[in-house]
Parts: structure tokens; sequence; C-alpha cells
């Protein structure tokens, strides 16, 4: 697959707007054995977020962060290739080894392969052009091809449960993941 590409835009002294960076997302992390790829490539940390007419890299590589911080965002690429269940454990209640949940909005926008979204009662697949709304349901991601990487974009957005649903998934089990990893070179 092709590199992901990031373009970053800013300003200059006088406020005129400016290419500030253009190049390979900054951070790539593997998980299951390489078998999925994160590649990070902008967060925040507050909604609204504040717009400086430049922004600096972080000086020092940062960890796969699952969910974006409180208030905050992520937008990432995920490539999933063939195989990649086969690297992760089963789970001791039975259920497919790669659900989880956030207590997020997910825009996902899917660009090559296919990849099958699995939720508790059903699952859609995904193709180039197809777009998600995952709203802190619980899920799983399957790529069933034996021989095409899956690729997908995604922005992450903090959210919380309300109304009923806050009271009905008060003891949901949450992914909080921060792992920390090398960052690519």
């Amino acid at each position: 697959m092709e590199p992901v590409r990031r373009i970053v835009t800013g300003h200059d002294e006088n406020g005129k707007s400016i290419f500030l960076s253009i190049g390979e997302a900054p951070q790539l992390h593997h998980r299951t054995e390489g078998l999925v790829q994160f590649h990070e490539l902008w967060s925040t940390s507050e909604t609204p977020a504040p717009i400086y007419p430049t922004e600096s890299e972080p000086n020092e590589r940062l960890p796969l962060r699952i969910p974006p911080d409180k208030g905050g965002t992520i937008v990432r690429i995920l490539d999933i290739h063939p195989g990649h269940l086969r690297q992760i454990a089963p789970r001791e209640d039975g259920r497919h080894p790669g659900m989880h949940r956030t207590e997020t909005i997910d825009y996902g926008i899917m660009i090559e392969g296919e990849i099958t979204m699995l939720l508790d009662d059903s699952e859609v697949t995904l193709r180039p052009g197809d777009v998600v709304i995952q709203r802190g349901t619980d899920h799983g991601w399957e790529n069933r091809s034996e021989t095409v990487t899956a690729r997908i974009a995604f922005v992450l957005i903090d959210g919380y449960f309300a109304g009923p649903l806050a009271e009905q998934l008060k003891d949901a089990n949450l992914m909080h993941t921060t792992i920390p990893q090398k960052a690519a070179e």
C-alpha cells in the first residue's frame, strides 16, 4: 500500500495561509504482530480546539491511544492485513476477540479493500466509499480477505453516554488503552 501522507496547514507572521509540513504520518504503531497498523495523523486534547499559527511536532514518541483524550479528537488511518485475527488471543467469554467499546463517536471512511464490522446482533461489510458512524457501540472488525489489506480512515471524537443509555451502560467494559510503542523512523 502507498504510504499515508499528511499535509498540515498554518499561518505565517502576517496571517497568510501556508503549508507547515507535507510528509508521511509522523507516528506508525503496529498491533497484532504487525498485521494492523495505526497511522497517527493528528490529535487534539480539547474541543473546540485552539488554532495557533503553527503547531509544533511532539518532541517525544507518543503512545497509541484508544480513545482520545477527554474532550479531544484523533484522526488516524488503519491498515488491517489478512490474517490479523489469528494474532488476537481468544476471549474467556467466547465473544469475538476484537470486540470493544469506547465512549466516542467515530467516523470511519473506507478507502481500500473490504472490512466487516461486527455488532452484538449482526454485521455489515464496508467497501471503498462507505462511511460508518460508530456511536459507542460494542464492535469488532474483520478483514476476511486472504490477499487484500483493508485501509480505513477514522476520526474519533470524545463523547459520553446520555439519557437512559448512560444508566444501561454504566458498568460497560470500555476500552481505555495507551500502548507505548516505537513510532516510525
